[in-house]
């Protein structure tokens, strides 16, 4: 069913108070002047690089280290973990941090993370011989997702309801999660009818072919914008302001990076990256990799990024009413958003040397 998933706001309030304390390694307010905390704690995701760590690797995070906790493929997970102090950074689909904000949890938005573009974007796929065709075809089928309450729930509704389906109908399309690298195949073994791709693994998937876009997310929302931000908690904006904007300003660094860089050279900086940390992954289907995505310079978060989903999270009844967007983000510590950071940084020396190649 179409019906969020994020988790009932009793929960998220309650996990966002903290069971049991904030955890070890959490700022709190009212440190020393000088006393910010330099380790940030955050979750990476499988075969991928996040701007984070490459901001950490071009030398963009000044004096700020980052530390690996675990990996995830849900953004909803990923902020739930910043609620709860288990992480202090953590990014996820726009209507999701909404979501999350407006049911209590002490976090804020800082920095645009994703989004859709002419040349990265997230469609929605099926076998070359499907008989599906039409949204009216997805009624009674499965669709894969990776996971419920977030970006592709959001498109995938606002997909059915544009094509004319009614509540009732909507409901009778079944979202299946499925882990984004596991998706391709369970289309392939017919285990699903529909699944969802994205960036790379889209561009793998049509390569190897035998797919079709049904629909694709920029095709039905319209294009290029962006759809998801990092959070960071309230406590910890406050007690760490000058760590705070070293990381979010690296981030946004890092954002403008990958857009001004040779693809080719990002893609090698990823090779590296990967190769460097050890986690036992694979590097393949980074050759795929085509732009950062993020629709606004350095990351700088809009009104329109969240009024954008009003429809949707009004019909899916996460809001009642005009959304409170000051209480949702702030570009204050982002310093390509206020023009107190250098456009570019300072990169590690030969940090970006791992390839000379010019454009593909």
């Amino acid at each position: 069913m179409l019906a969020s998933a994020l988790g009932t706001a009793s929960f998220i309030v309650l996990a966002a108070t903290g069971c049991g304390g904030i955890a070890a390694g959490a700022s709190t307010a009212g440190k020393p002047a000088g006393d910010e905390v330099k380790t940030v704690r955050y979750q990476g995701s499988p075969n991928n690089v996040s701007l984070p760590e490459l901001a950490q690797d071009l030398g963009f995070l000044d004096d700020i280290t980052l530390e690996w906790v675990s990996n995830t493929t849900s953004g909803p997970q990923s902020i739930q973990s910043v609620a709860t102090s288990q992480t202090d950074i953590g990014g996820a689909f726009t209507g999701a941090v909404i979501k999350l904000i407006e049911a209590g949890a002490p976090v804020q938005a800082v920095i645009n993370y994703y989004g859709e573009d002419d040349k990265t974007f997230t469609g929605y796929y099926v076998l070359e011989g499907s008989p599906i065709s039409t949204a009216r075809d997805l009624i009674g089928k499965k669709v894969a997702v990776n996971t419920l309450g977030a970006h592709h729930e959001a498109v995938i509704s606002t997909f059915l309801k544009n094509s004319g389906l009614s509540p009732e109908e909507i409901k009778q399309v079944q979202l299946v999660v499925v882990p984004p690298n596991e998706t391709e195949q369970a289309l392939r073994k017919k285990q699903v009818d529909a699944g969802t791709l994205g960036g790379v693994l889209q561009d793998r998937a049509l390569a190897e072919g035998g797919v079709r876009a049904l629909f694709t997310d920029v095709g039905v929302i319209g294009g290029p914008f962006d759809a998801g931000q990092y959070v960071l908690r309230k406590d910890f904006l406050a007690a760490n302001p000058e760590t705070s904007r070293k990381l979010v300003t690296g981030i946004a660094k890092a954002i403008e990076w990958e857009r001004t860089t040779p693809r080719e050279t990002v893609i090698a900086k990823f090779e590296e990256i990967i190769a460097k940390r050890g986690r036992n992954e694979s590097s393949e289907a980074l050759k795929y990799w085509k732009s950062v995505g993020v629709a606004s310079p350095g990351g700088r978060i809009q009104d329109k990024d969240f009024t954008l989903w009003s429809d949707y999270l009004t019909s899916a009844g996460i809001i009642d009413g005009a959304l409170d967007l000051p209480k949702l983000y702030t570009n204050e510590f982002n310093g390509l958003a206020t023009g107190t950071g250098a456009a570019s940084g300072t990169a590690s020396p030969g940090a970006t040397t791992s390839n000379t190649k010019g454009q593909p």
